[in-house]
This record gives C-alpha cells, sequence and structure tokens, in this order.
C-alpha cells in the first residue's frame, strides 16, 4: 500500500523544492546594489507628495466586497451551464431561483446605498 504513494511523494519534494531551488539561485544572480533612488517609495521620476498609506473610505471596501461577492455567485452559473441539457426544467427553474436571490440581494444592496460612490 505505502508503494502507491511513492509518486506522490515525489511529486511533493518536487513542487516544494522547484521553487525554493529557483528563488535561491535567482537571489544568487541578481545584481544587488541598494541606493537612494532605489530604496525611494516610487520610482518613476516624481517625487512622493505624500505618504503612500494614506486612508480610504469605508464605502471603497464595502463595493470591492459587494463586487466579488456578486462575481463569485455568478461563477456558480457556469456548472449549470455545462449540466443545461441533462438538467432539463428543473435546472432553469433552480437557476431562475438562484438569479432571483442574486437580484433581490443586488436590489437591497442599491437600496441601502451600498453602491453609491461619492
Amino acid at each position: 500500500m505505502p508503494e502507491g504513494y511513492l509518486p506522490i511523494f515525489i511529486f511533493l519534494v518536487g513542487a516544494i523544492l522547484f521553487p525554493v531551488v529557483a528563488l535561491l539561485v535567482l537571489k544568487l544572480l541578481r545584481p544587488s546594489v541598494p541606493f537612494d533612488t532605489k530604496l525611494e517609495a516610487y520610482e518613476c521620476g516624481i517625487k512622493a507628495a505624500s505618504d503612500s498609506r494614506g486612508r480610504y473610505t469605508v464605502r471603497f471596501y464595502i463595493i470591492a466586497i459587494l463586487f466579488v461577492i456578486f462575481d463569485l455567485e455568478t461563477i456558480f452559473l457556469y456548472p449549470w451551464a455545462v449540466r443545461y441539457q441533462v438538467l432539463g426544467w428543473f435546472g432553469v427553474a433552480e437557476v431562475a431561483v438562484f438569479l432571483a436571490i442574486l437580484i433581490v440581494g443586488y436590489i437591497w444592496a442599491y437600496k441601502k446605498g451600498a453602491l453609491e460612490w461619492v
């Protein structure tokens, strides 16, 4: 039984060693000459006007989270589209309920003002 796990163990060792060895070799090969311009926050030639750790409004994070949520929910449509012919009308009803819940959530977020940028 343990001999069946040998290929998995070899693959695991290779998957761990490859990036570690590659990073070590590249660290030895890269030029490392730090100087003031290179150590600045921005290397575009323009001096930084302020600290890069500025504050963002909470609305930015809310919109980002809502985008991720709605985007991930629409990804669930892909398996349905793949099995569309097999599922038939039952699958259509399932997706209709799923999309109805998604739209209700979107309307709720819109009415709460979560999608207003200003």
